[in-house]
């Protein structure tokens, strides 16, 4: 088990759940875009969001996002430790920080004692494209090894400092190597770790190659906190995110199941698991929940389901866990929430 930290009340590690985390891509200085974005991003269920501060001004709005925001703010901070200080003394949950391009260890042991002093976090972040030139002369190239030792060298700074409330990214765009990173820091250290597959492209691919690369490590047990990384609009990372968490079974949630439809299908199972999935989206309970083409073998396939809908031709079967399958007609949609809300209790849940 690694160790934790606290970010604005958001435990990392030790055993915590796994948290989502993304990053505005509005202008910092842009305090009512900026405000409105975090808002939207904590609505979309992120659980942490990062902010770039790149200058005065980023850093002086610090302060009113910490206090319009429903979640813990990260400060991304380059080349300046006096912007991460103001960013610490102005309310921020956590850093972001590279130590190595911060202005030397004179200037990380100034920073490491504010930290200390406000109980603040760091994230040690290691990209492959900006690994340093003795550690790729070491290695040949980009290796995981050479991943590895650049992060840990850069904790140590930090631990020269007597700090240690750290967690720790190697992310690369390539998925194997992001993979090998990782596995090799969670057998070498027990800093908690900020899970990724950096540069990893539009929501098309870049979502595959996340699920693959996060989902890969977290089913291995490695991994406290997670942030999906997609070209654009940041609000489809943390959907992103959350799936993958549920379908490596560490969030809750409604689990949509459905066929991939074959020629007996007798309804529109594509469009009526849409619905299903945006009408439970903020369910918080598990609950598995299908939606099969026919009735000739749809509730055998879906037993697992809590509850399921299988089409017939003039209507379908609605299927509950431990009980006979009964017959329904008109709107199957409406038949099956109608069953998702008895179950769940809520009869405020979304028709879609």
């Amino acid at each position: 088990m690694t160790r934790q930290v606290i970010a604005g009340g958001v435990a990392i590690g030790g055993g915590a759940p796994v948290t989502v985390q993304t990053m505005t891509n509005t202008d910092t200085r842009d305090l009512q875009a900026t405000s409105a974005q975090i808002a939207r991003l904590a609505a979309a269920g992120a659980d942490i969001v990062r902010v770039s501060v790149f200058d005065e001004a980023c850093a002086d709005n610090v302060r009113p996002l910490v206090d319009s925001s429903p979640v813990p703010l990260v400060a991304d901070i380059h080349f300046d430790y006096r912007l991460a200080i103001r960013s610490i003394e102005n309310g921020i949950s956590k850093l972001r920080i590279n130590p190595g391009n911060i202005g030397g260890e004179a200037k990380v042991r100034i920073l490491a004692d504010c930290l200390k002093a406000h109980h603040i976090p760091v994230r040690v972040g290691v990209n492959a494209g900006s690994l340093e030139k003795d550690i790729l002369a070491k290695y040949g190239g980009v290796t995981p090894e050479g991943m590895v030792e650049s992060a840990l060298g850069h904790v140590r700074m930090l631990e020269r400092c007597g700090f240690y409330d750290v967690v720790i990214s190697m992310k690369a765009p390539d998925v194997k190597r992001t993979i090998e990173s990782y596995r090799l820091a969670a057998k070498t250290c027990d800093y908690p770790l900020h899970v990724g597959v950096t540069h990893a492209g539009s929501e098309g691919m870049g979502r595959v190659k996340s699920a693959i690369g996060i989902g890969a490590l977290l089913a291995d047990g490695i991994g406290d906190t997670i942030r999906v990384s997609l070209t654009g609009d940041p609000q489809p990372e943390v959907a992103a995110g959350i799936d993958i968490l549920r379908a490596v079974g560490l969030r809750g949630g409604v689990d949509v199941i459905a066929c991939p439809t074959c020629g007996r299908t007798c309804i529109d199972v594509e469009a009526i698991a849409r619905r299903v999935e945006e009408a439970t989206r903020a369910m918080k309970a598990d609950l598995k929940v299908a939606v099969m083409g026919c009735v000739v073998n749809g509730p055998g396939e879906a037993r697992e389901a809590d509850i399921g809908i299988a089409g017939g031709q003039n209507g379908g079967a609605l299927f509950v866990k431990g009980e006979a399958p009964r017959p329904v007609r008109g709107d199957l949609f409406e038949a099956l929430m109608e069953e998702i809300r008895k179950k769940m209790g809520n009869g405020e849940l979304g028709r879609g």
